[in-house]
């Protein structure tokens, strides 16, 4: 195609010229923007299969430092009573931690940003009274 000089051709041309480039500069941009995304999520999906299988790996190895403390209470007590012990041990921990995330789900409750509800129903009556003070003929004598 020939260069043409934009002076020679009519505005109407350019206009037309104009929207059919952003067209295409708009449909390639979201092309890009898919690509990327999809990147991404491809990336997300690798990293969290990753953190999972190192937090089952995790478990393992805490399952393996449990049986470490029974084997070892076993050296001083029968291993009946020391894997009872470790046992009872971990429950009450784990009660323990379900009683402070009880605490904080109730704390969590309900949903709705109550103390920003009440601040924005305080700032909508300030601002009712203004207007009016300021809508009252006798409020500007």
């Amino acid at each position: 195609m020939a260069y043409e000089d934009p002076k020679d051709r009519s505005v109407s041309d350019l206009l037309q010229q104009l929207s059919q480039q952003t067209q295409t500069l708009v449909r390639d941009e979201m092309r890009l923007a898919l690509l990327e995304l999809q990147d991404k999520g491809k990336r997300a999906g690798i990293g969290a299969g990753l953190f999972g299988a190192g937090g089952l790996v995790a478990l393992f190895g805490v399952g393996t430092l449990i049986a470490t403390i029974v084997l070892l209470l076993a050296t001083a007590l029968d291993a009946w009573l020391a894997a009872l012990i470790v046992a009872v041990a971990l429950l009450g921990l784990a009660g323990l931690l379900a009683l402070g995330g009880k605490k904080e789900i109730e704390q969590a409750i309900p949903p709705a940003p109550t103390q920003a509800i009440e601040s924005t129903k305080q700032d909508v009556e300030a601002v009712k009274e203004h207007v009016a003070h300021r809508s009252d003929p006798v409020a500007h004598r």
